[in-house]
Formats: C-alpha cells, structure tokens, sequence
C-alpha cells in the first residue's frame, strides 16, 4: 500500500531531511526507522522538500510504500508515539498506487521569518533571523517583482555542478512586515526550489532591504547564471517548508 502523510518538525538539532551515513540525526531516519519497527522490514520515506540542517517545516509532505494490516489512523498513532517530540505526523492517508511526494509536487510554499530592531526575541530565537534594523521593505518588494515568474536560478544556487535544469518558476514573493511587533516574513511559492535557493533569495533581497544593492540588480544577477553574483545565504532558523500542493485545488 501507498501512503501520504503530512508532517511538522523543529529541524534545530537535525543535520536537515536527507538520511546520510555520517549522522543518525536527520528526519528521513528517525521516520524510516520507527515505520520499519512496525513493517517489520524496511521502509523507504520520500520527502517533497530535502529541508536543510536547522530548517523547519509546518507542512512536509512525504510518501511510502509499506505491508500492513494497521488502519491509517493506527500507523499515525504509532508513529506520533515513538518519533522525537520535535517531529510530528500531522494526517496520514492512503495514496494512488503511482504517488510520489517529491517527484508529483506541483508547487511549495516557504516561510523565512525576520525580527528586527532592539528587542532580542529570547523565546523563538531558534525560529527567526534577527537584523539590527528595520529594512527598506519597499525597495525589497521591488526586487522580488524581478525575481518572480520563470527564469534560469542558478545563480540562486549552492551547488557548483547543476546535472539537471536549474530553471524554476517563483508564482509570489510575499514580504509582510509588523512595525509594532517588529517582525516580519518572507513568503516564497514556486514550482520548485534549488539547493539553498530560498535562503539565497532572502539573503540578497536583505542586502537589497539593507542599501547595498538597488532592485534592479536582480536582472543582472540572474542573467550571471553564478553563485557569486548573488547575495549571502540566511541562515536556516528562519526557514520554514509550510505547504506542498499537488493539484490547484490543494493550493
């Protein structure tokens, strides 16, 4: 049987999604190895979103195939009883036979989250990046407008070597800011999303925020196709991976 489930995670103390074989601290492991204790054989979890180390997610889809006479309602429950408390299966449903979280995904919705100005957010500090001051919001709704629509994003990318297409679709770029709160987000919905996009994306429209780039820079550094024309990467606390749809209506 093939399954979809939706899940949430602090991703703080994971080394990010992907199992690797130098750290038992990712989530596709912790999955895989509480879903293969109730199989009784291994079982293989798909995300739609590789999260990096510290990013978090309010809404990861995944996908698995797994023998089992337990209704979706019982792996859910077993799952939810012996994940770490940071890792949560939210839904869990039987899916078409041909499902894939990842490889079916037709769009994501990111989240980075921004505080700024003199109040240090002690109790969610590990949620959000904080700036000394207030960006240029305005200038930085300009430059995402450049960056929204279809377009070569490799110069948004960490990996030196791209073996498949770095061409991706930005449907919105969303910032909404909270002068009393001081607080602000960043909204990213695509058709995909390269290695460190996101983050590179905030971190250029930041620099934008911050006057040392102008809005219309954004042309250029797309038509660089290089990682270096680009700003800094934001760090991971802030990311959040808050939806993934398969169809218009799941939008």
């Amino acid at each position: 049987m093939n399954y979809r489930m939706t899940l949430a995670y602090d991703g703080s103390r994971y080394d990010g999604w992907q199992k690797q074989g130098n750290t038992e601290k990712t989530i596709q492991g912790k999955l895989e190895a509480v879903l293969s204790r109730l199989a009784g054989c291994p079982v293989e979890v798909n995300g739609a979103g590789r999260t990096d180390a510290g990013v978090h997610a309010l809404g990861q889809t995944a996908s698995f195939r797994m023998k089992t006479e337990c209704s979706c309602r019982e792996i859910q429950e077993y799952a939810n009883r012996y994940l770490p408390e940071d890792i949560a299966v939210l839904s869990l449903e039987e899916a078409p036979e041909r499902f894939h979280a990842r490889l079916h995904a037709a769009g994501k919705r990111y989240r980075y989250q921004l505080a700024f100005g003199s109040r240090k957010p002690v109790f969610d500090r590990k949620y959000l990046f904080r700036l000394e001051e207030a960006p240029d919001f305005g200038a930085m709704r300009q430059a995402a407008r450049e960056l929204e629509g279809t377009h070569d994003f490799r110069s948004f990318c960490s990996l030196r070597k791209m073996k498949k297409s770095s061409v991706r679709t930005i449907f919105r770029i969303g910032i909404l800011e909270d002068f009393e709160r001081e607080r602000a987000e960043l909204i990213f919905e695509g058709n995909g999303f390269l290695y460190h996009m996101v983050r590179i994306l905030t971190g250029t429209l930041l620099e934008v925020g911050a006057g040392r780039r102008s809005p219309e820079e954004m042309r250029r550094i797309l038509e660089a196709e290089d990682r270096g024309a680009a700003g800094f990467t934001a760090p991971p606390q802030g990311l959040f991976l808050e939806k993934v749809w398969y169809s218009e209506e799941e939008q």
